[in-house]
């Protein structure tokens, strides 16, 4: 089974551009997770009968979104909203973001996740690190009571410096604080494995790049966007891959493997 996640950045807009038909056409995933989707169910046009689609689309317009693409039929579609408790009105309601898709398969839960960023002047950090990160994964721990489970996204966090192409410039910036890489510890620390990290230990890769500086073509980038698998699912990881090749957004797919 090859599970592939993608931040699009506006699914409507890769599909202007030719490059999301294209890249289903080239690896024809099992099951596609999408981020920042910035539409509703039946706002973009495409054909792919091969797929069924579960959205959760945010409630403003154009904005945030996820979706789980499967060509299996899952046994069911759980509640994805997190277990979060604190008053959120000095950010707003993050939970009418549309930023969890969750589909249950016999082996497996899979979780699609779009990270709040904490924004360039870090007025969303205390979200991400005293609510959202916390919630996520408690959530995460309380699926993985029932079965394994396989979460995919983009986490807007580079775990360590190997992660991003400029480290040191980028200590204190968001998606590079002190409090964000913590997040992502905290989900190694909890036992799920950083599937790509694990096959490939010193690889530099990235899976996003900036528009401007032409970041992409000089390959100043970051890796922000995971796949986490339960430690049961371990001895099933067969490749996690970082697919730079495929452009349309100002992220690339990654990819894993499993022999499940």
């Amino acid at each position: 089974m090859r599970i592939f996640s993608w931040n699009v950045n506006g699914l409507r807009a890769a599909i202007r551009k030719g490059d999301f038909l294209k890249f289903i056409d080239d690896f024809q995933p099992d099951i596609l997770c999408l981020q920042e989707t910035k539409a509703k169910r039946g706002q973009a046009e495409y054909d792919l009968p091969d797929y069924q689609e579960f959205w959760q689309s945010a409630k403003r317009p154009g904005y945030s979104g996820t979706a789980i693409f499967t060509k299996s039929t899952p046994l069911s579609v759980p509640d994805s909203i997190l277990p979060i408790k604190t008053s959120l009105d000095q950010y707003g309601d993050v939970q009418e973001e549309g930023r969890v898709s969750v589909a249950e398969y016999p082996k497996f839960f899979l979780v699609n996740v779009y990270t709040p960023n904490s924004k360039r002047d870090l007025t969303r950090l205390d979200l991400r690190f005293k609510i959202w990160d916390p919630a996520f994964l408690k959530f995460l721990k309380q699926l993985e009571k029932q079965k394994p489970v396989i979460t995919c996204g983009d986490f807007n966090a580079a775990h360590t410096a190997i992660d991003l192409a400029r480290p040191k410039d980028n200590e204190k910036n968001a998606g590079f604080t002190i409090e964000e890489r913590q997040g992502i510890t905290n989900i190694i620390d909890a036992g799920f494995i950083d599937t790509f990290r694990h096959l490939h230990p010193k690889t530099e890769r990235y899976s996003w790049w900036a528009y401007f500086s032409n970041a992409r073509a000089r390959n100043i980038g970051w890796r922000i966007d995971y796949f986490f698998i339960s430690r049961k699912l371990l001895p099933h990881l067969k490749s996690a891959d970082i697919h730079t090749e495929v452009f349309g957004s100002d992220h690339c797919p990654i990819s894993v493997e499993l022999d499940i």
